[in-house]
């Protein structure tokens, strides 16, 4: 069965199924050349079918539709004629389009070869690929990539209320195109030109009105590595992941110091721990060989994703709009409460600023130790778990309330 009609969606949407066993091929009217053949699966797919000079007529696949747009196969259906028509063999165009890169292939190159030797937030590079890009992007050819595909994605995730993980998204995807034509496995970079969302600086933490309600979600939690995971989080304004992979080995319980041998920012940072934090890991200490404070099952060895529990918590305190990294900005907000410099809390929370570097580096742990407890102590006596000086036990005693 062969056909001339005009390619539009609306058209190639509405063709028929053949019966089992057979195919119809159709024409394009507007580009010469160009077919769309359909099986009895339902499955659509362009080609290009040219006769060369002298030669027996090729037939070149191009793409599936949908994941092939109308306009990129009139586009590769004219960039193979003119090749054709230069003197180049249709054979060795289908070979070269069968060696070509797919974003997948691209990606586990970019992963392997830059992400994983060079940045310690390639699981997160990882994880956004699985989520976003996979599926809309993993199996398509590099050539039929363009600008469109990634705004489209861009938008989805906007349009699902992510502004900042569509800037992200939008980053990664840019970051291996990049990467890809340094390397010399491609030629130009399709997330070039689309505009990003606006970014506002978050400014949440635990309010102090809010401080009683999360320590008591915090106290009926049921899972214990879950509960002191945030507390510790809480108490030390260490990053997420720094905490979630805390080793037994860096913990110093004799000068109450944790040793963070390489942060984010690619700088080693020492935790000063209040007694109450002291007081967690002490209970937590097992008696065999750990490594992990908060272990797990999974490969990495540790606890990876806390979100569920996150989740139980503010759902239990009422809380809304609080994310786990906020914790971080929590203790920095309370030391500015009672009175830290910016420099003892940039140096606590170890900030990368150039201007305040210099400054970091000549404070002793001292000031920073006795900030972070002042700190501690005024959110515990906000949240009604401390009246006077003295250590405060804020794990879930046998009772299920905190412990004084």
């Amino acid at each position: 069965m062969d056909n001339k009609i005009n390619f539009t969606k609306i058209i190639i949407d509405a063709l028929p199924t053949p019966s089992p066993g057979k195919r119809d091929t159709y024409h394009d009217k507007e580009t010469s050349g160009l077919q769309l053949r359909v099986t009895s699966s339902g499955i659509k797919t362009f080609s290009v079918y040219r006769r060369i000079k002298g030669g027996d007529p090729e037939r070149i696949t191009l793409g599936r539709y949908p994941d092939m747009k109308i306009e990129q196969a009139r586009r590769e259906a004219l960039r193979i004629a003119f090749e054709i028509s230069d003197g180049k063999n249709p054979a060795e165009v289908k070979r070269g389009k069968k060696a070509e890169l797919t974003f997948a292939d691209l990606f586990c190159e970019y992963l392997e070869r830059h992400s994983k030797p060079s940045k310690r937030t390639w699981r997160e590079d990882e994880s956004k690929y699985k989520t976003y890009l996979e599926e809309s992007l993993g199996r398509k050819k590099l050539s039929i990539i363009d600008r469109r595909d990634i705004a489209l994605i861009h938008s989805s995730i906007t349009k699902a209320g992510h502004d900042i993980t569509a800037n992200r998204v939008l980053a990664l995807v840019s970051s291996i195109f990049g990467w890809a034509i340094s390397a010399g496995l491609w030629e130009f970079n399709p997330a070039i030109g689309i505009k990003r969302n606006k970014e506002k600086s978050r400014d949440r933490f635990i309010q102090g009105d809010e401080l009683p309600r999360f320590f008591e979600a915090v106290a009926k939690e049921e899972n214990e590595a879950i509960r002191d995971y945030v507390l510790m989080s809480l108490l030390t304004g260490a990053r997420r992941s720094n905490v979630l992979s805390m080793r037994w080995q860096d913990i110093n319980f004799n000068r109450a110091e944790w040793r963070i041998e390489e942060t984010k920012n690619g700088t080693p940072q020492t935790v000063a721990l209040s007694p109450e934090a002291l007081e967690i890991l002490q209970n937590r200490k097992p008696s065999d060989n750990a490594i992990f404070v908060f272990p797990g099952s999974g490969k990495a060895g540790h606890l990876m994703e806390p979100k569920k529990g996150w989740k139980r918590i503010l759902e239990s305190a009422g809380i809304e709009n609080l994310r786990i990294h906020d914790l971080r900005r929590t203790l920095g907000s309370w030391q500015a409460k009672t009175g830290a410099s910016m420099a003892i809390i940039g140096k606590s929370l170890n900030h990368k600023n150039q201007n305040t570097t210099a400054i970091y580096a000549r404070l002793d742990l001292d000031p920073v130790r006795d900030s972070v407890n002042k700190a501690t102590s005024a959110m515990l006596t906000a949240a009604g778990l401390k009246k006077s000086a003295g250590t405060v036990r804020i794990r879930r005693s046998k009772g299920g309330d905190f412990g004084k």
